[in-house]
């Protein structure tokens, strides 16, 4: 095998072991993600599947930055364009909602998963969560702070607090959606976010 080959099949392994890590995790957690798991789904042996990564633990902060990628691919990538303020936050909420009521992980939102299964252990990974969610948040906060600006939401609004209330209204829906199978889950969340944009 050419070094080149050998690169690109180490590439696609890393890949596939990645790609069945975010599976298995939006389902069950990160914690459930284990060496021995991964090598029986993937008919591979524990030393092939910890290699490419060294730990369990770099392989979770792997499938948390896959994850990640996904989540801002489905979010961000198709509003970031827009016009800043008021209409790219209507639209941001529109594809969050969107993301949360379809098939992107089998388990549901993973960064919500992620949050709730991290949130009190300290390490690598619950900090790497927060530093996303703390991040998404500034970015949410960044439009509402324009659409006050434009006199497109009440002047006084704090953009910090708006932020939070949107994302925790993405929690619910999410918790609404995978827990308790409600099938207007999206419609609640829809209208809660509005009611906060002050959009009737």
């Amino acid at each position: 095998m050419s070094p080149r080959a050998s690169v690109s099949a180490a590439a696609e392994t890393r890949s596939g072991i990645v790609e069945a890590a975010v599976n298995q995790a939006s389902i069950e957690g990160l914690e459930s993600v284990t060496i021995g798991r991964l090598a029986g789904q993937l008919n591979m042996s524990k030393a092939g599947v910890i290699g490419p990564f060294g730990t369990k633990e770099q392989i979770q902060l792997a499938a948390l930055e896959e994850a990640i990628a996904m989540f801002t691919a489905d979010v961000w990538t198709p509003v970031e364009n827009l016009e800043p303020g008021m209409p790219r936050l209507e639209a941001t909420c529109e594809s969050w909602l969107t993301h949360l009521m379809g098939d992107t992980f089998p388990g549901g939102c993973f960064l919500t998963q992620s949050a709730t299964e991290f949130d009190g252990r300290p390490g690598p990974v619950r900090d790497r969560v927060a530093e996303y969610s703390a991040l998404w948040e500034r970015v949410l906060a960044r439009d509402v702070k324009i659409a006050v600006e434009n006199g497109d939401l009440p002047k006084g609004t704090d953009p910090a607090q708006v932020a939070f209330e949107i994302g925790s209204i993405a929690q619910g829906v999410n918790q609404a959606r995978q827990l308790r199978r409600q099938k207007d889950a999206r419609k609640r969340g829809q209208m809660a976010m509005r009611r906060i944009l002050c959009v009737f």
